[in-house]
């Protein structure tokens, strides 16, 4: 895949959808926040009656979870609010809510943005995904392994529910410049253990963790769904760093994940995933802006809808002859054929 190219002067015209609005960032936390806390209530008090509708509105509730995350998402970019104190200030108050570390989940973030599609760092920040060569040369034990992450049930059920009450409470990542990043995340926890102690012991802890548990687990659900999507589709961009284009990576490496608007405003616009890459410090509330003014872009990047991206949940494998995602299936008729 030959890498993009594009005007300068039409990508540094994005520069000026970054500017940040205190009115808008401060509408945004209103209706974020104020219906989250009210269905939140209504699902403590479902409880008494039914469950099942307790979870009928943890689904509603779930998406405004995601739309406080992508608030956080958005402040770990340096970008919502231009000031960067209540910046950090309302970043730390969202992961609260989502129980995903602002400072440490932001670090890691950075990462992928700026070596998105790298195969070298396929795992921080990431979906690890390995290359046809890669799965060919697995005992068949560890291709049992990898077709397990990768099952349906495991990637978008018992994956996220793992990623965020597991792997966020630990400081997994081995490289140097998290080292400084340890400290904040188990201060996370114990704030998270001390502030849910508390909400526990005064609401009841059956209703208190049965209500919001509910709300995390379908957050979680959502949340890896949609960033599977904006990766994982077939004409993905992945690369050795020596061939790596961070243009390309952003716009071919990223969808346009074009769901309906009730739902792209429940998930901060974040469909609009590859003008988010090709210009991370774009606020969320500025990106449908951005997109109308900028639709030339679309032609260099693969749009889906709804019912296009649940084909992607069969995309296991890079191949790199290719240069596309391939099924199980499409690897074992390579295989057969004598092709890998």
């Amino acid at each position: 895949m030959e890498n993009l190219k594009i005007e300068k002067s039409l990508i540094k015209s994005f520069n000026k959808y970054t500017q940040t609005s205190k009115s808008k960032a401060a509408i945004q936390i209103l209706n974020s926040f104020g219906p989250f806390i009210g269905i939140w209530i209504l699902m403590y008090w479902s409880l008494d009656y039914s469950y099942w509708l307790t979870f009928l509105l943890g689904i509603a509730n779930s998406f405004f979870l995601v739309r406080i995350f992508i608030i956080q998402h958005d402040c770990g970019h340096r970008s919502f609010l231009s000031n960067s104190t209540a910046r950090n200030i309302v970043g730390y108050v969202c992961s609260i809510f989502s129980t995903i570390p602002y400072h440490y989940w932001a670090k890691s973030h950075h990462i992928h943005h700026s070596h998105n599609g790298q195969l070298e760092l396929r795992d921080i920040g990431d979906i690890d995904t390995l290359t046809v060569k890669e799965f060919s040369q697995l005992s068949a034990w560890g291709r049992f392994k990898y077709k397990i992450y990768r099952s349906i049930p495991v990637m978008f059920v018992l994956g996220p529910i793992y990623y965020v009450l597991v792997h966020n409470r630990l400081a997994m990542i081995k490289l140097d410049v998290f080292s400084n990043e340890k400290w904040r995340l188990y201060l996370n926890n114990v704030l998270l253990m001390i502030l849910f102690g508390v909400l526990g012991y005064y609401l009841g802890w059956y209703k208190f963790f049965m209500t919001h548990l509910t709300i995390v687990v379908l957050f979680s659900v959502i949340a890896i769904w949609f960033f599977y999507v904006q990766h994982q589709h077939e004409e993905a961009y992945k690369q050795w760093r020596d061939k790596w284009d961070y243009l390309t990576a952003a716009i071919r490496g990223s969808t346009y994940y074009k769901v309906p608007k009730a739902f792209n405003w429940l998930t901060g616009n974040i469909g609009i995933h590859h003008i988010h890459h090709l210009n991370p410090a774009i606020p969320n509330y500025n990106l449908q802006k951005a997109l109308a003014e900028n639709q030339w872009i679309n032609q260099y990047v693969t749009v889906l809808s709804f019912w296009e991206s649940l084909k992607l949940a069969t995309n296991k494998l890079w191949d790199e002859s290719s240069q596309r995602m391939i099924t199980f299936s499409e690897y074992y008729r390579l295989e057969k054929a004598g092709l890998v």
